[in-house]
């Protein structure tokens, strides 16, 4: 194993000579500005009020849509990774799951509501029970992204266990003509000579000088397939194609109302799915390929109004959501063929619908006194339908009817389809929150802030008929559960001066409950589960040194993780699966992050994590040693130590100079589940950009990601059975760049 030292040496040595860490984007243009005072004009929406970074007391990331263009991010995995207190379980493109602070206790997909939760413009897109879709916004004409690190249930309501992403998309602009686009073409290692690219336009129009004005964004991005699929006898398969349009319409009929109408369309077409068996490198070897396509389209009206005192915000929005997978199971089933198009196989087609509103005042100077109330509700409906057929099943079962009790064909596997599983639910989430901050001395502030929530849902499942389960008529159940609650936040900060914040916080964040999957299909499976609840206890200082030339932001914190809504399984013959609160589980960890500029030209960042997260009561399971898992176990995925460096280097004066960055990360080893020894982390990537201004609005950069082509593991939940079962960091890939703007 790779020891820490190692680690160091081998990545970083341009960075970790001083080892400055790091939270927010470098310096991109030499200019007079140093990374701490950009630091402190970025604004943010974390507290749901507009605040710069240096001010929130709270441990927040903030990405530019700058820094996401200079670090030639595409998506998720290219940036988030690269913060504090952050992983990112990659292992199906637009269903990958972030994981703040190693809440988590999977590297697949949580069973029921994520632990973190995503949203786009604060537009709630991770709907209660198991994930359709989790967003993954093209990058391109994103004001920021902002990480909110540690549970967000006062502000945010569900799904914040560990934290929130929220993604902040560039709006019309009533003020300006603009326009930009971009374009790119590269080649990864082991595509047989496909190639990637990606194209992507912007245009804002203003219709009334200063008061109506229209956005469009278009873009289509394709990564070529590092897989080889043999069996199917596809090389390259698993090519990845992600296009989306945004529209935008802002008006601001006087200076203190703007009304913002806002939609989002995405959709990625995966021709073959991303894992494999990780002893094997770059093979896949199944019967057939495993397409998948996601999908989400986001449309909400937001209005907001300055009344002098407060601030007026409100907003509602749709949420429809899709997904279609495909996989191929290697079992004999019905007419004992495992190989080639006569081989078993599932579709599972998904949707969702997310009906949300809200409304909130906020007030308005600065005062000695503080306030925001709000209220919101969400209605979310989902519907899932998984199948699995086998070619020739039904004639089967004709030709052999004394193996299936006389039963014809066309009840046990009607159309070839040997089983079937429908699910229906709905749920409905209220919430009233507030929080007030009061002055008690100069500098010094408590605020205290809660949530309370009533959330209810109901669930209708059916088994159908079929040779799997050997049942020859339908069989379900329908459940209906409610609850409530309140998430409390107490925050005291310290701002001696406008260089310096210390602040220590708890907050409380839960995850909505659910039904059970096979509820009602066995009297051992309950019938649903409550949610459950992180109580998070944190300190944290942010401060300027050198006269603005350093920001620093570090934090520690430990959250207890309570009622786990863990995933075990029935017994034999089905075990089927179902979910459960039981256990518990503590996290404790160290985010230490800045920006250093130590002269003009260059600025280096880091930032350095450390987590220990364990369970600290038992957690049953069915096929575990012992029953299950005892204290002291470690979550999965939660990797003791995350470093990211980055040094960038500005090569002269003026705005056409040329510019060379040079970005590291490391990610300690972890276990993939609770009962594998597996594990995936223990690598080193490194990448290396250089950009060159062509003329005045023109710009290439060429780049090399995964530049030492390093094999890295980054998930294995399942790297214990014989069907490959890991996903791996993206192959060496260079290319270039093409940027213009107006």
């Amino acid at each position: 194993m790779t020891s820490i030292r190692t680690t160091l040496m081998q990545g970083s040595a341009l960075a970790a000579a001083l080892l400055l860490p790091a939270t927010m984007a470098h310096a991109q243009d030499a200019t007079s500005e140093t990374s701490a005072q950009q630091a402190s004009e970025i604004v943010v929406t974390a507290t749901k009020r507009n605040e710069t970074l240096s001010d929130v007391p709270l441990a927040v990331s903030v990405v530019t849509g700058e820094d996401l263009q200079a670090m030639n991010a595409q998506s998720l995995s290219d940036y988030i990774v690269r913060l504090p207190g952050v992983v990112f379980n990659d292992y199906q493109p637009g269903i990958s799951e972030v994981v703040i602070r190693g809440v988590s206790a999977t590297t697949y997909h949580e069973q029921g509501q994520t632990t973190t939760g995503y949203y786009l413009n604060e537009t709630p897109m991770s709907e209660p029970g198991f994930p359709i879709g989790i967003p993954d916004v093209d990058t391109f004409d994103l004001a920021r992204v902002e990480v909110l690190r540690g549970p967000q249930g006062t502000l945010f309501g569900s799904s914040s266990l560990g934290g929130a992403v929220n993604y902040v998309v560039n709006t019309a602009d009533p003020t300006r003509f603009d326009a930009a686009a971009s374009g790119l073409i590269g080649e990864t290692r082991n595509t047989h000579g496909d190639l990637n690219y990606a194209g992507k336009v912007m245009l804002n129009v203003p219709i009334i000088a200063d008061t109506l004005a229209i956005r469009g964004v278009a873009s289509q991005r394709y990564d070529a397939g590092y897989l080889d699929n043999f069996q199917s006898g596809v090389e390259g398969s698993n090519d990845l194609r992600t296009r989306a349009l945004r529209g935008s319409v802002v008006f601001t009929p006087s200076a203190s109302t703007t009304v913002t109408y806002l939609s989002a369309y995405q959709d990625t077409m995966l021709d073959d799915q991303t894992y494999l068996d990780v002893t094997n490198p770059y093979v896949r070897n199944l019967p057939r390929t495993e397409p998948q396509s996601t999908g989400f389209w986001l449309n909400s009206l937001k209005f907001e109004q300055d009344l002098g005192f407060a601030s007026l915000t409100a907003f509602g929005s749709i949420v429809d959501k899709d997904n279609t997978t495909v996989f191929s199971y290697p079992y004999a089933y019905v007419t004992g063929v495992t190989t080639g198009d006569d081989a078993a196989y599932s579709l599972g087609q998904a949707e969702a619908n997310i009906k949300y509103g809200e409304a909130r005042l906020a007030s308005n100077g600065d005062g000695p006194v503080s306030w925001l109330i709000g209220t919101s509700y969400m209605y979310s409906t989902k519907y899932s339908y998984d199948q699995i057929f086998q070619n020739g099943a039904e004639a089967y079962i004709d030709a052999n009817p004394g193996s299936y009790g006389g039963v014809a064909g066309s009840v046990l596997a009607p159309g070839d389809r040997i089983y079937g599983y429908i699910s229906d639910s709905e749920t409905k989430d209220f919430g009233v929150f507030g929080e007030i901050g009061v002055e008690l001395m100069d500098g010094l502030t408590l605020t205290v802030g809660g949530r309370y929530y009533a959330n209810s849902y109901e669930t209708t499942i059916v088994n159908q008929a079929g040779a799997v389960s050997g049942n020859t008529t339908d069989t379900g159940a329908t459940v209906s559960e409610s609850e409530d609650g309140f998430t409390p936040k107490v925050t005291l900060s310290m701002r001696p001066n406008d260089n310096f914040m210390a602040y220590m916080t708890y907050s409380r964040g839960y995850r909505i409950g659910g039904i059970n999957p096979n509820a009602g299909l066995l009297a051992t499976i309950p019938a649903s589960y409550d949610s459950d609840t992180v109580d998070n206890y944190e300190a944290g200082v942010k401060m300027s040194l050198f006269d603005n030339k350093l920001f620093v932001d570090a934090t520690v914190y430990s959250l207890d993780w309570t009622g786990i809504q863990a995933r075990l399984f029935g017994p034999a013959p089905t075990y089927y699966s179902y979910v459960t609160n039981a256990g518990s589980a503590n996290v404790a960890g160290v985010e230490f992050a800045a920006t250093f500029q130590p002269i003009h030209y260059v600025s280096l960042s880091t930032s350095i994590s450390y987590t220990d997260a364990k369970l600290t009561d038992f957690l049953p399971d069915t096929f575990a040693a012992g029953g299950g898992y005892p204290s002291g176990t470690r979550l999965p995925g939660s990797s003791e130590w995350s470093i990211s460096n980055t040094v960038h280097f500005n090569l002269g004066d003026s705005e056409t100079a040329p510019s060379l960055e040079f970005s590291h990360r490391y990610l300690s080893e972890a276990p993939t589940a609770f009962n594998m020894a597996y594990g995936r982390g223990d690598f080193n990537i490194v990448d290396v950009r250089a950009t060159f201004a062509v003329f005045d609005k023109l710009s290439i950069m060429a780049f090399a990601n995964n530049l030492f082509d390093e094999y890295g593991i980054l998930n294995a939940p399942f790297a214990d059975s014989f069907t490959p079962s890991g996903s791996i960091v993206r192959p060496r890939t260079v290319g270039l760049r093409f940027d213009w703007s107006l």
